[in-house]
């Protein structure tokens, strides 16, 4: 028996061809054939070729067999077989919306994202590109009932355009990668020997390397990561000042003429943070990177006690409180965002960087930023700085990495186990409308946690499906992170898969709406009332926590503000 192809060409009849077909096609509907299926189905298929009495088959035909024999078996996957047959009539309609966004983002703009400028042509390119993949995303990633539920609003699905490309946030690990130099676009740098050379390779890493991913890229604790360049630039320009004085000492003393020497090194180091500073905020706030936006650089400081940590974080303070631009016309930059680490121990009255803790207070009443991010309060960020010195900076905008151990992973091998965070990163968040799941159970008369469970499950499986998908991505596809050590384990080599060091990084479950949600269930505000969501979290904490377990995946919770969701 032969198959007659589009092209008119004929091939033998191979149940190996269908079995794999409707797998994938079993795969959307998220069901699992069994071996007999997969024969029932193949004997099916033959008695309807028999029954039709041709030796030469159309495809069309063998289409129509198919389709008839997975309706015996299993009737939705033979409707997701059908659906994927009709994709080209999909396509069209699917292009057809593509184009029409595409008109509308080059004549009229996009302002989806406020650190898109979509009067530029790259942008333009990066956002058309983007909604084409968000509908391939939506068409051949997407099962029927993961794709109804966004539809319907139950769950939210973020940055659907870039999540079949890449990871998400990160706390990148610029030290490592600037250590004993590193290749970047084929051109190896040698580590910087001075602090104005750190700044500018520093740029170019993260521009470079926060295209290759999306959401949040954070540089942590940058005033401990730039101190050592500030020293190697403090011994050059004191051994500049000695060169430059040598033969007009005489009548001075030793140490008179060394403090001289330390006054102007100093000085010319303070100079290159200034600049520095301000070129980051330059080159971060106007030079777009190839994903065709402004990403979201942040960075960390505020607790190095050296010499030159210190200077580090009082001239970011103050280089942000100035603004950019023209006397008269000073703007304050948005990025990169600033975050403030503080530590009553270091920062408290009477303590040794009091002051800097002033100017930081002094810089957030004139330029919103920095955020305040408490070390030694309560909760869980304080307890990992009390208990191991570790500091878990913010990856972008808000979101913090549960602890991965070094040797026992999820949980610490023993009490000598010592936390990572940076290096790490999201792979994908994807959150619950939980007032929309609370309606959903009353006007169907069900138990509100049965109808929670399925939309748990369902990001559940969504979670696992992206999480084998991104393992199959190669090193080459961000360089600077995963052979360069940007990312924890980030050795490999390009043509390496990057499943190895998926383990330590989390994939998150968003929560929206929770006082919408205890205002619904019985008309009072979280205020007035949270027994409810607290019960709901608790509930969702419980059951991600046993997803972990049966996964091995590093799951977490994520607080989704609303304009996501708007978004």
């Amino acid at each position: 028996m032969n198959v007659i192809k589009k092209d008119g060409t004929k091939e033998k009849f191979n149940k190996q061809k269908i079995i794999v077909a409707v797998g994938k096609s079993a795969e959307r509907a998220m069901v699992r054939l069994s071996t007999e299926d997969d024969e029932q189905i193949c004997e099916n298929v033959l008695s309807i070729i028999t029954h039709l009495g041709i030796e030469d088959v159309p495809i069309s035909t063998m289409h129509y067999a198919v389709e008839t024999a997975l309706e015996k078996v299993n009737p939705s996957v033979a409707t997701s077989y059908r659906n994927y047959r009709n994709y080209k009539q999909d396509f069209v309609k699917m292009l057809d919306e593509v184009y029409k966004k595409a008109q509308s983002i080059m004549y009229i703009g996009d302002k989806d994202n406020a650190n898109s400028d979509s009067a530029l042509v790259p942008t333009q390119r990066s956002l058309i590109y983007n909604e084409l993949n968000k509908e391939l995303y939506k068409k051949f990633f997407l099962n029927t009932e993961e794709l109804q539920a966004c539809r319907d609003g139950y769950i939210y699905i973020h940055d659907m355009s870039a999540r079949r490309d890449t990871v998400n946030c990160c706390l990148f690990r610029m030290d490592e990668v600037l250590a004993g130099g590193f290749e970047m676009g084929n051109v190896w740098y040698n580590e910087p020997k001075t602090l104005d050379v750190a700044f500018d390779v520093i740029s170019d890493v993260a521009i470079s390397a926060a295209a290759c991913q999306y959401g949040g890229f954070t540089i942590p604790r940058v005033d401990s990561l730039l101190a050592p360049y500030a020293e190697k630039s403090y011994e050059k320009y004191k051994k500049e000042y000695l060169e430059i004085t040598d033969g007009f000492t005489e009548g001075l003393s030793q140490n008179h003429f060394l403090d001289k020497a330390d006054e102007y090194a100093a000085k010319k180091v303070k100079r290159d943070f200034e600049q520095g500073f301000q070129s980051w905020e330059m080159r971060f706030n106007t030079v777009g990177s190839s994903r065709g936006d402004y990403p979201f650089t942040s960075i960390s400081f505020g607790i190095d006690t050296s010499r030159w940590g210190v200077m580090a974080s009082e001239v970011v303070l103050k280089t942000r409180m100035n603004g950019q631009g023209k006397d008269g016309f000073r703007k304050v930059v948005l990025f990169p965002k600033l975050t403030f680490l503080y530590d009553e121990n270091l920062h408290g009255k009477g303590k040794k960087l009091e002051s800097l803790f002033e100017t930081a207070i002094d810089c957030s009443s004139k330029a919103m930023y920095p955020d305040f991010l408490s070390l030694t309060g309560e909760g869980y960020i304080p307890s990992m700085y009390k208990k191991y010195g570790k500091v878990v900076s913010l990856m972008g905008c808000r979101a913090s990495l549960s602890p991965w151990y070094e040797r026992g992973g999820m949980y610490p091998a023993d009490e000598n186990d010592m936390p990572v965070f940076e290096g790490r990163f999201n792979l994908g968040a994807i959150s619950l409308h939980l007032p929309m799941i609370l309606a959903k159970a009353k006007q169907e008369n069900k138990d509100f946690y049965e109808v929670l469970d399925f939309y748990l499950e369902l990001i559940r499986k969504l979670h696992i499906k992206t999480y084998e998908y991104l393992g199959e991505k190669k090193a080459s596809t961000n360089p600077l992170a995963y052979c360069m050590g940007g990312f924890y384990g980030g050795y490999l080599q390009p043509n390496d898969k990057i499943k190895p060091i998926l383990k330590p990084m989390t994939m998150s479950f968003g929560i929206t709406a929770l006082n919408e949600l205890q205002e619904l269930y019985n008309g009072k505000s979280i205020v007035e009332d949270g027994g409810f969501a607290i019960e709901v979290m608790e509930y969702i904490n419980q059951r991600v926590s046993e997803f972990k377990e049966e996964d091995g995946i590093l799951y977490a919770i994520y607080g989704t503000p609303k304009h996501k969701w708007a978004a």
